[in-house]
């Protein structure tokens, strides 16, 4: 008899140590089996041969007729559950599929792949072509370049040099919603190669996916969302994180990880290049680049050259009434910016970075505002169902005709969202195709069931939230209203600036790509700001200069490793002398770190619970692997966050 050591895929089992099974055959690490946990047979990996045990063990059920996992898949794992600690049984959902029949698996058949055909593309730059010079050998990189300097281009032509070598590529974008467009340059030069993986597929679709990576002796290209980077990929040669700056790339469940930083332990595990590409690089990204002497990339120019003049950038002062005559939304430069679009049957991209109807909604004579009762904070107010959402938790209730309080009938509804700036285009522009994209999109009117129709000029006003900011080539796109540019300035967090810089700048390259003449309308209350000063004239390096003085005067990354812990009770007493307690256990013991706090969260009440919060500031990281080892089961905690919000 032997025995194995296997990484069962199961959220039940919460340990962090492989469970030993035993097999009367041979089995090779990474081989993919059934086991019985709990009485349910589970999938599971074989991860180590192990010896004998002094217990009783449950026998492997099945093995299936798959090939093993890669080794640097298994190495990448395995370095993950110590960097990122979490239960084997989570993080195992990442690298097998939830189940696989013998006839699934007997029924898939390999297919042949056609040489990649670049012959559709458009010639290199002579900027895009020393790019390629510059990342020719097996490195990572960070890409700087402006919006429309065809970096997707690059990518593929990165891909074409793998694919010749006999490896693999993955390109990673940080929404789904983008995947669509990617997915469709890469498979008119690769073919049946490329591979979409995310978690809008179907199980059955996703089994495909897995199916074909797994089982193919030939190189591919798989494109998703960060769980594309532990899809098993025989041979690696190339990892792009597109829009690396994206905090989408944070998984906030856990294991809660970074995906840069699994893609670069990956690329080197896997010998591979990784390319971080992006128009506005985080700024810790940029400076680890610089301080490690890595290659910076820099492609300044557009890639599609045109007669047109440069985007025509108008900045609108949201406190100046007088700019506001015909809307309190948009002002009157853009509503005449929206008509000449319409006329000259172009594109126009309305962006707020607010959901809903209204964002406030108060009664006008007692003062009482709609919050919800689980995690006091302001209700968002949906007129398409008349109903009013929390968009933390799950409460939703009818939109009140009187005030609960006083019960006077005029309730002020205030602070626009998407949903009322369609209703407002729709009453100045009637004949108007107007359509919305956020999260609060059902499946069917997401934006990447609609790209193709987008792309075609089949919607005239576009109106969204950051889901339309960034990656998007819209060819009829020319005009461009960002309708409240603060709106991410002021919130409490060391990266508040960063995300306003981005963001920003980034709908901003969504026009004067080239295609038609752009033309920008900016609404913003501070036109002075220097973020935002920066952000529209696209001077990156202004904006890094001041923002990593300051990351270094406060002690913020790149600087320092930081972990959040959050503490929920009943009352608010009970969460701050919980977190008082352990802030004096962790000096007590004697930690080389800095504890601030603690403080309520930015969202102090949540499902009931009231929350608050202690940061915890590393020069070594291996000092908060420590401190989560002494952690009580029942606290929460984030490694790496991408806010102390």
């Amino acid at each position: 008899m032997n025995y194995y050591f296997v990484w069962v895929r199961s959220n039940r089992y919460h340990g962090n140590t492989p469970l030993t099974y035993s097999f009367s055959g041979r089995l090779g690490v990474g081989s993919v089996v059934q086991v019985e946990l709990q009485n349910q047979l589970v999938m599971g990996v074989i991860s180590a041969i192990a010896d004998k045990p002094k217990f009783k063990t449950k026998p492997i059920a099945k093995v299936l007729d798959l090939p093993t996992l890669p080794k640097h898949l298994l190495r990448l794992s395995s370095w993950l559950l110590q960097y990122y600690p979490a239960p084997i049984g989570i993080l195992s959902q990442s690298l097998l599929p939830a189940t696989m029949s013998d006839k699934r698996i007997a029924g898939y058949t390999a297919n042949s792949f056609e040489a990649p055909d670049l012959s559709g593309l458009p010639a290199l730059t002579s900027q895009q072509k020393l790019a390629l010079k510059t990342m020719d050998k097996r490195d990572s990189y960070v890409l700087h370049g402006i919006t429309g300097s065809g970096k997707t281009r690059l990518y593929i032509d990165m891909a074409v040099k793998a694919i010749a070598s006999g490896n693999s590529a993955i390109i990673l974008t940080p929404e789904i919603s983008l995947t669509s467009q990617l997915a469709n340059n890469f498979r008119r030069v690769f073919g049946e190669r490329v591979v979409v993986i995310h978690s809008n597929l179907t199980p059955s679709d996703r089994q495909k996916a897995w199916l074909k990576i797994i089982k193919s002796d030939d190189p591919l290209i798989v494109i998703g969302p960060r769980s594309a980077l532990f899809m098993p990929l025989k041979d690696i040669g190339l990892i792009v994180l597109d829009e690396s700056h994206e905090s989408a790339y944070k998984q906030e469940q856990a294991p809660q990880y970074q995906t840069g930083r699994v893609a670069a332990y990956l690329a080197q595990a896997a010998r591979a290049s990784l390319v971080l590409g992006s128009a506005t690089p985080a700024v810790a990204d940029y400076y680890l680049a610089k301080e490690k002497s890595k290659p910076i990339v820099v492609l300044d120019k557009l890639a599609q050259t045109s007669d047109h003049k440069p985007t025509n950038v108008t900045v609108v002062d949201r406190k100046d009434y007088s700019l506001f005559t015909r809307s309190q939304i948009l002002s009157t430069e853009l509503i005449k910016a929206i008509e000449l679009a319409l006329n000259n049957q172009e594109q126009t991209l309305l962006y707020l970075n607010r959901r809903g109807t209204a964002r406030m909604i108060m009664c006008e004579k007692c003062g009482w505002q709609a919050t919800c009762p689980h995690c006091d904070v302001p209700l968002t107010y949906h007129a398409d169902n008349h109903h009013l959402r929390c968009h933390s938790c799950t409460y939703n209730a009818k939109a009140p005709g009187n005030c609960p309080d006083c019960g006077h009938h005029e309730i002020i509804y205030k602070t626009a969202g998407t949903k009322a700036v369609v209703s407002e285009v729709e009453k100045l522009f009637p004949n108007a195709r107007v359509a919305r994209f956020d999260t609060d999109n059902s499946l069917g009117d997401s934006f990447e069931r609609n790209y193709e129709q987008v792309k075609n000029g089949e919607v005239d006003i576009l109106i969204g939230t950051q889901l339309l900011a960034k990656g998007l080539d819209l060819p009829k796109l020319s005009t461009l209203g960002v309708l409240l540019a603060d709106s991410s300035l002021y919130m409490p967090d060391y990266t508040a600036e960063e995300r306003t810089f981005q963001l920003i700048n980034q709908v901003l390259g969504r026009v004067g790509r080239g295609h038609v003449a752009g033309r920008a309308i900016i609404q913003t209350y501070n036109p002075e700001h220097p973020v935002i000063i920066d952000a529209i004239n696209s001077n990156y390096h202004n904006f890094y200069e001041r923002e990593i003085l300051q990351r270094r005067q406060y002690l913020f990354p790149p600087f320092c490793f930081l972990m959040k812990i959050t503490f929920r009770r009943a009352s608010a007493k009970s969460a701050e002398e919980s977190a008082n307690k352990l802030k004096n256990q962790i000096k007590s013991e004697g930690f080389s770190v800095n504890v601030e706090g603690p403080a309520p969260c930015f969202y102090e009440r949540f499902n009931g619970k009231f929350q608050w919060q202690i940061i915890i500031k590393a020069k070594d990281r291996s000092e908060l692997l420590k401190i989560i080892k002494i952690l009580p089961a029942n606290l929460s905690y984030d490694i790496d966050p991408i806010d102390i919000l």
